[in-house]
């Protein structure tokens, strides 16, 4: 019992994670319309930035706070997460359907091996080019309903595109956890959010000042709090821990399956909504599951399963949430 229930609690979490996460664009979607999404990012995120730095204050001390040299850094690599695809994730939804937008972010698995191609300058292995084929395909009958020309035509895709640019920018982010071995997910996540806050916060400022943003009235936050509360507290904090915690009890190979969750969850929601999905896009979700599945199941090099320890941050590679 003591070998099963481990296991039990970390799907437990990843399930959980998951399913809120996958539950967070329909409820970003109807909030587009009143609030602007440069501002809708700094609240979120800035409002996490504050509950984790209480929460690292109280589980590590002030000593945790310390960056060794390495702010600009940090701050780099928090712009990359929280501003980049925290942001482009809210701008992209602007112009997407929930569930199609909550397809793209499981595809970061995939786009990290492009990364590594192109990092190591060498072809993936025939099952890995086969995993990204196949997501890469899901995702466009997903966008295009079924017709991917009108993706060549111009008449779908833009938000999504802007979906995918984010997710590589959170891709760059949890690969950038390597860099600090030794530190805790909590660690990294906080002193990287706080730090990357600052970016969306200047972002929100230009954007106010050319007319892009708009600062909300009270009165709108008030009604927006339990829109904001579950972002802030479920989406985000115990969305980030839930997964770390997770992923550390099962590992990336299992833990990485889950991911799936998010889209089924959205599409769920947006059925029980009304929105009858086509056959081709039932498909669509059904090859990128299909390419999550067989990327999983390939036998990692010693380099990846050196990174993947708990201490390296690895657990933090494929969190579609920032």
């Amino acid at each position: 019992m003591s070998q099963i229930s481990p296991r039990l609690r970390g799907s437990g979490m990843l399930a959980a994670t998951a399913i809120t996460w996958g539950g967070m664009f329909p409820i970003m979607k109807p909030l587009l319309g009143k609030i602007d999404p440069f501002t809708l990012t700094l609240v979120r995120f800035g409002f996490a930035a504050l509950v984790f730095l209480v929460i690292l204050l109280a589980v590590e001390g002030r000593e945790a706070f310390a960056t060794q040299g390495k702010a600009f850094r940090l701050w780099w690599l928090g712009t990359l997460g929280f501003a980049g695809f925290g942001l482009l994730l809210v701008l992209g939804l602007n112009n997407a359907r929930p569930e199609h937008a909550s397809v793209v972010p499981a595809l970061m698995p995939l786009i990290s091996i492009g990364i590594a191609t192109v990092r190591s300058r060498t072809w993936p292995r025939p099952k890995a080019a086969t995993a990204v084929a196949l997501g890469i395909l899901g995702v466009v009958l997903v966008v295009t309903r079924g017709n991917p020309a009108a993706l060549l035509a111009g008449q779908a895709g833009h938000g999504e595109a802007l979906v995918f640019i984010g997710a590589t920018c959170w891709v760059f982010y949890t690969l950038g956890a390597a860099e600090f071995p030794g530190w805790s997910g909590l660690r990294y996540t906080t002193l990287t959010i706080s730090l990357g806050v600052l970016s969306v916060l200047a972002a929100e400022i230009v954007a106010l000042s050319v007319g892009a943003a708009k600062a909300p009235t009270a009165t709108l936050l008030l009604e927006a709090t339990p829109q904001f509360a579950y972002l802030v507290f479920a989406a985000s904090v115990m969305g980030f821990q839930f997964w770390n915690a997770g992923m550390r009890t099962l590992g990336p190979a299992r833990g990485i399956l889950f991911i799936n969750l998010v889209p089924v969850t959205a599409f769920t929601i947006a059925l029980l909504g009304g929105h009858i999905p086509t056959g081709r896009e039932v498909l669509g979700v059904g090859l990128v599951i299909s390419a999550l599945v067989l990327n999983s199941w390939m036998p990692k090099p010693k380099r990846a399963l050196a990174l993947q320890r708990p201490g390296a941050g690895a657990a933090w590679v494929v969190s579609p949430d920032a």
